[in-house]
Parts: structure tokens; C-alpha cells; sequence
């Protein structure tokens, strides 16, 4: 028996921090967490949840709109903000009480207030001290907003989903998931939609022909894109409403401002200060293949290390965490081919290499390639398109990349990313009967080459 308080003191019970604590109880550790905020972290308070709650609210709009090719008569629905946000904030209240059943059910110990570290085994939460053999960092990350003139006028994504009135002008800045999601969830809610990017096309890490494609769709539903721009200051007009000043464009205005432009490692007063862990310029904690840290007793996973920043990846994380340190059986991670969505509109769906990694790493690729319009929209009137892309090696004929854009892309995505993860090639997709008659279907009838 170890004589510290505990085994493993969590700090931060977000997806990843609750999975590590509770899989180490379970392989018989002593358990300790602490939070001061969200139970359930980011991704449930201020995340994927709620941003996915609203994705389905603004898709109706569409939905009204495209009925009336099937039959139904026009109707002129009313939306209610209100009901939206606290109809939401009921699911948020009710999944905080499951993740905090589920560490009382693992017989974890929780304390509510921040942790901060004193030495490399001991813990202060609310003016108490507690030992611990190993802690474990999983803090999660943090909005950033850049300072300028007029940023304070400007709100983060962790305020976007308690609001009290619905904005009738959002501009929203960012290129990533977080900006182009909340981009389309204002438009389909009824907004004069507005992102601004400081780049010649968002999505940077993603394929060059996914990002075109969605932005022409984006700009066909009505989103206002201005590319190459960058806001220099934010003004707040007498009638309270908002004046965006770039480079560019000249002025904007707007009756509300979303900066979406990125996230930091949360390490702000956890007492990193007291301890020798090494961290990068961007605040990410440097750990090695086993989420241990410069200092030895200390660990860190999830979006604090700056790796693969997704929910999922965190969980993944934390399960090998748990094994390695109290189950005996050391594990890492492997980071290969981890599949991911954007839940605009239409969605995203990706896994893999983008083309250009693609013909980095291979001597030559095969791209095969699908544009059309979803058999749905042959009633609806709507001439949204979908898009669908195999990138295969060549000398082995494995698929390495699969992309796509179109309703419900990200649970058709799941399913290729198993295949690849089980090493499946263009022969065997070639040889798969499809579903007909589903979008799906096209990754397994694709056989002409669109470029080498």
C-alpha cells in the first residue's frame, strides 16, 4: 500500500481526465479528481455537444424549405431562441450528473474547486493539501482571442451557447471547425451570416479540394466569406451594436463578434511554476509515448499536450494511460488515420492523408473522385452537391485517404475509417455491394481515375 492519500490525482474531468480516472480505479488504484468549472469538460459544456444540438436546430430551416418538392405545403415556422438555449442547457445539466455517477460509481474521489500543484506528489484543492504518487494533467485547452483594439468587444465559443438574444448580424472570425460550424448554425437559424478569415481559404489542414468545395457551398447557402481578411479594430456604436474595422474591407457591422481563432493549453495557475515540466512555446506539456512528463511523477494527456485535439483522441489516451500504469500492459498511441467531421452544412467527413500529404509520402497515388447531386434534391429544389474522394497508393493499391462532403458525412466517414484501420484497398471497396439506393454506395462504385 502506497503511502500517499492516493494512487492518481486527475486534475480536470473532462472526457479524457474522467476515462483515465475511472479505468485506473477499475484496475485498482486509488482515485482523486478535481474542477472548478464544467463537469464533463469542453467538449460537453461548451463543445461538441451543444455545437452539435445547434447544428441540428439550424438544419430545419432547409428542411421547410425542401419539404414543399415532396408535397407539403409552404409553412412560415417561427424560431425561438430561448427555448433552443435552454432546452440545451437541460441536456448539458442532465449529462453533468452522469459524469459525475460515473466517477461516484468507480469509487473516485471528487473535489470541486481548482487543483494546483505544490511538488511532484502533492495537490492543494481549497486550501487543502493531499498526496499523491502520480498526477495527471488534463485540463483541456482555452479559447484564445488575439489582442487588439476593441477585442474585449468580442466573445469566445465558451460564450456562445448562453447568449440571451439571438444575434441578427453575427460576424464570426476563424477558419477552423469551431468558426465555419458556427458560420453555417447562425445562417440556419436566420442570421445575416459573416465569416472573416485572414487566409485565402479556411480549413488549412484539410484537402485542398474539400475546402473548395465546401466554401462554394457554403456561399451558394447565403454565407457571407471574405477571405484574406484581417480585423484590425471592433468599435461599439452608441446603439450598442458593433463596428468591425479590417485591413481589406473597410467596415462591418455586426451585433455580435465570435473570435474562433484557436485554442491554448489550459496550464494558467495549476502550478506548473512549482515543478520541472517542460512545456512548448504554445503552452502544450511535452510528454513521451507514455504521457509522462519532464517530471517523472507527473503525466499529461488530451488537448494540454497539444497532440491530436479531439474528444475521442483524449479517450483513446487515457485508456492507454490507465493500462500502462495500473494494468501492467504499456501502451501508447497510435495517431494514424483518426477520422474527424465538421458539422457545417453540409458536413464534412475525413480520414487519412489530404491529397498534397499524399503525394509527399507516395511515389505515385491514384485519386478517385465523385461531384453530384444527392438523389433528395431531385424534389427539393436545392442545389446543394456532394463530394466524395478515394486517394489510393498505387504500388499497394491501400487506401490512404477517403474525404467527403454531404449530409451526414461524418457516420458514413466512421465506417470507411474502420476499413482503413483494417487495411482495406481499392480492390476490396471495388468488391463491396453496395446499399442502393444511399450517397454511401458511391465510395464502393468508383472506378475511374480522376488524376494521377
Amino acid at each position: 500500500m502506497s503511502h500517499y492519500d492516493f494512487d492518481l490525482f486527475v486534475m480536470g474531468v473532462g472526457s479524457g481526465g474522467v476515462r483515465a480516472a475511472r479505468m485506473s480505479a477499475h484496475y485498482g488504484a486509488r482515485v482523486a479528481t478535481a474542477e472548478d468549472l464544467y463537469m464533463g469538460g469542453t467538449c460537453v459544456n461548451v463543445g461538441c455537444v451543444p455545437k452539435k444540438l445547434f447544428v441540428y436546430a439550424s438544419h430545419f430551416t432547409e428542411e421547410y424549405e425542401q419539404a414543399q418538392g415532396f408535397g407539403w405545403q409552404k409553412s412560415s415556422p417561427g424560431f425561438d431562441w430561448q427555448v433552443l438555449r435552454d432546452n440545451k442547457d437541460v441536456e448539458i445539466d442532465r449529462l453533468n450528473g452522469v459524469y459525475r455517477g460515473m466517477l461516484e460509481s468507480a469509487e473516485v474521489t471528487h473535489f470541486d474547486g481548482r487543483a494546483r500543484i505544490v511538488d511532484a506528489h502533492t495537490i492543494s484543492i481549497n486550501e487543502r493539501r493531499v498526496s499523491t504518487e502520480k498526477i495527471l494533467i488534463a485540463t483541456g485547452s482555452w479559447p484564445f482571442i488575439p489582442d487588439f483594439p476593441g477585442s474585449e468587444y468580442a466573445i469566445s465559443s465558451n460564450e456562445v451557447f448562453h447568449l440571451e438574444e439571438f444575434p441578427k448580424r453575427p460576424v464570426v472570425v476563424g477558419g477552423g471547425y469551431i468558426a465555419v460550424e458556427f458560420a453555417g448554425i447562425f445562417k440556419g437559424l436566420g442570421a445575416e451570416s459573416h465569416l472573416l478569415y485572414r487566409g485565402p481559404l479556411f480549413l488549412r489542414k484539410f484537402d485542398d479540394g474539400i475546402r473548395s468545395f465546401v466554401a462554394d457551398e457554403l456561399d451558394k447557402k447565403g454565407i457571407h466569406l471574405h477571405f484574406n481578411t484581417n480585423v484590425t479594430a471592433i468599435e461599439k456604436n452608441a446603439n450598442d451594436t458593433l463596428k468591425v474595422i479590417t485591413a481589406e474591407e473597410g467596415e462591418l457591422e455586426a451585433d455580435l463578434v465570435m473570435y474562433a481563432t484557436g485554442r491554448n493549453p489550459a496550464i494558467h495557475d495549476i502550478g506548473l511554476e512549482t515543478v520541472k515540466v517542460d512545456t512548448r512555446a504554445d503552452g502544450a506539456i511535452i510528454v513521451d509515448d507514455f504521457f509522462q512528463t519532464s517530471e517523472p511523477s507527473i503525466f499529461a494527456l488530451g488537448d494540454v499536450i497539444g497532440r491530436v485535439q479531439l474528444t475521442p483522441v483524449a479517450i483513446a489516451e487515457a485508456m492507454a494511460f490507465a493500462k500502462t500504469q495500473f494494468l501492467n500492459e504499456p501502451t501508447t498511441m497510435d495517431y494514424d488515420n483518426v477520422a474527424t467531421a465538421v458539422f457545417c452544412q453540409p458536413n464534412i467527413g475525413t480520414v487519412g492523408l489530404t491529397e498534397a500529404d499524399a503525394r509527399q509520402k507516395y511515389d505515385a497515388i491514384e485519386i478517385y473522385q465523385s461531384s453530384f447531386r444527392p438523389m433528395k434534391h431531385t424534389l427539393s429544389g436545392s442545389d446543394e452537391r456532394t463530394m466524395m474522394k478515394i486517394i489510393v497508393d498505387k504500388a499497394t493499391d491501400l487506401v490512404i485517404g477517403v474525404h467527403m462532403v454531404g449530409p451526414e458525412a461524418g457516420e458514413i466517414i466512421q465506417g470507411m475509417s474502420i476499413a482503413m484501420k483494417a487495411g482495406a484497398t481499392k480492390a476490396i471497396l471495388d468488391s463491396t455491394i453496395g446499399i442502393h439506393p444511399t450517397t454511401a454506395e458511391e465510395f464502393v462504385t468508383m472506378r475511374e481515375l480522376s488524376s494521377n
